[in-house]
């Protein structure tokens, strides 16, 4: 069992991957910087765990107890030595991710993963010392709603390595796949080229958003258009993904401008309260 685990970052995938392994019965320390982000962060740890009694997904002791099992630290140096994980969840940039990682490798877990959604495993092992027990444990936003969790192996990750990232994935209540180490992986690879061509469809006037969203909705039955997905994700974690991926596949993943213009206006989904919709 993963009994002590690091998170790195405190935005909206590290708020949900610490939700889902406190509700395990994990004690989690998550790392942010920024006190008043903590704070937030704290806050809406707490109003998950009750809404998820409230619905019945949590029972009284497991609410209760999800508090207790929080602590946060402003520096990865604070984080606890000999983790049984630690998380990295801060921004898709390269040179940041290989930063926080080397750091956090210092401290000696017993498995680090980062959540990319499409910087490959190598590129990120690069900073590391021991590589075999590096891989990519990407989860889906909301992370305490969404099912999967796509193990990523890098080409020195160890099987024991997987094996145990496995075992942490089925302690959390969520399914699995196994992937290579490419760019984009499966779920980013797929879900940003037709989230980018909806997009260019929106720019050209083909519908609106809303129609677009419907028909995958409807015709193909995603429980979400891509767009209204992509306000969900965030405009700018599209828009570094999608940048990423052109490097790597070249013009078909080159980022659509009516999305870069609205990252460089800072509408960036449902976050900021506008996007493609107003939230």
């Amino acid at each position: 069992m993963v009994q002590t685990i690091g998170v790195i970052g405190a935005g909206t995938m590290g708020i949900g991957i610490a939700y889902v392994f406190a509700a395990s019965g994990s004690h989690v320390t998550i790392v942010e910087p920024d006190p008043e982000r903590a704070q937030g962060a704290r806050t809406a740890l707490i109003d998950q765990a009750a809404a998820a009694h409230a619905r019945g997904k949590l029972n009284l002791a497991a609410r209760e107890a999800l508090g207790e099992r929080l602590r946060f630290v402003l520096t990865i140096a604070e984080l606890p030595d000999a983790l049984d994980l630690a998380v990295e969840a801060v921004p898709e940039r390269v040179d940041l991710k290989r930063l926080v990682l080397a750091e956090a490798e210092k401290h000696r877990p017993a498995l680090l993963a980062t959540n990319t959604s499409g910087i490959t495993i190598g590129e990120l092992a690069g900073a590391l010392n021991h590589p075999q027990y590096f891989l990519g444990l990407h989860f889906f936003n909301p992370v305490w709603s969404m099912p999967l969790v796509e193990i990523v192996r890098g080409r020195h990750t160890h099987d024991t390595t997987v094996t145990a990232a496995e075992k942490a994935v089925t302690q959390i209540g969520k399914e699995r796949i196994v992937v290579a180490d490419t760019p984009g992986f499966a779920t980013s690879r797929l879900g940003v080229a037709i989230g980018l061509e909806a997009m260019r469809m929106f720019e050209d006037g083909v519908a609106s958003a809303e129609d677009i969203d419907r028909a995958m909705e409807l015709g193909y039955r995603h429980p979400m258009g891509p767009i209204k997905l992509t306000d969900l994700v965030g405009l700018d974690v599209r828009l570094d993904i999608a940048t990423n991926l052109a490097d790597a596949y070249g013009p078909r993943f080159d980022p659509p401008q009516i999305l870069r213009d609205k990252v460089a206006a800072g509408e960036l989904g449902r976050k900021t309260g506008r996007g493609f919709y107003n939230w």
